[in-house]
């Protein structure tokens, strides 16, 4: 990949799709940074809990937020959430924190803080993989390639599940079916940053193919798209 020149891969779709896992990857084979967008909500529904705030008492929640300055430390391979200065990547996992995510990122105020943070990070980390529900759509729309992973609900409720497993969370198939189904249409109803495919983006459907497959065909995408636009520019003598 070029190495002096700024470049963006948005990865965006519902739940249990596997993008964290595939865009930690894509970035890796890429040799760019990956942005968990996910987690940074994530790490504010831990706030939202932690410090015991109600549902009605929005603005001071996000006023919190703003405090904790979300960010990542690079150094990391995932580049690990800090709140605070403090490590939430265990936190952010914890089941109490993927009941109340869905609510969280429902929230407008919030939710322009986050593109607003992202874009920052973008600025600062301009080669990425950033991967979450509107990272196409609204955060960095002009991004080089857009992907949207899709799957069956059945299929991503026992991807999430088993990843709760691995990680030490007790996690049944059929919650976490009904958690993704409640958490499709809050995301795709929501006002606010709403899910949605951009017109623009190149859609998997990952049902039945494994991560590396997705991967490949992923990777197979950017470069194609790299070296087109290379030969526009006529860089490619």
């Amino acid at each position: 990949m070029p190495d002096d020149h700024p470049i963006i891969i948005t990865i965006d779709g519902p739940a249990g799709t596997g993008k964290s896992t595939v865009a930690r990857e894509l970035a890796a084979r890429l040799g760019l940074g990956f942005l968990d967008t996910g987690s940074m909500y994530r790490a504010a529904a831990a706030i939202f809990i932690d410090e015991k705030f109600d549902r009605d008492q929005v603005g001071e929640f996000v006023s919190k937020v703003m405090g904790a300055d979300l960010h990542f430390d690079w150094s990391q391979d995932p580049p690990v959430i800090l709140a605070w200065d403090d490590p939430y990547n265990k936190r952010i996992r914890d089941t109490d924190v993927t009941a109340t995510v869905s609510w969280v990122a429902t929230l407008g105020e919030l939710r322009s803080h986050m593109v607003r943070k992202q874009r920052i990070i973008a600025a600062q980390h301009p080669r990425l993989v950033s991967e979450g529900r509107d990272q196409g759509s609204i955060v960095f729309p002009d991004a080089m390639v857009k992907f949207y992973l899709d799957a069956d609900p059945n299929v991503r409720a026992r991807r999430r599940a088993e990843q709760l497993r691995a990680e030490g969370h007790a996690a049944e198939d059929s919650v976490m079916l009904e958690r993704i189904l409640e958490r499709d249409r809050v995301d795709s109803t929501r006002a606010d940053g709403p899910l949605i495919c951009p017109d623009d983006a190149v859609v998997l459907d990952t049902s039945e193919m494994t991560a590396d497959e997705v991967v490949t065909r992923m990777e197979e995408t950017v470069r194609e798209r790299v070296s087109s636009l290379a030969t526009d520019a006529g860089l490619g003598d």
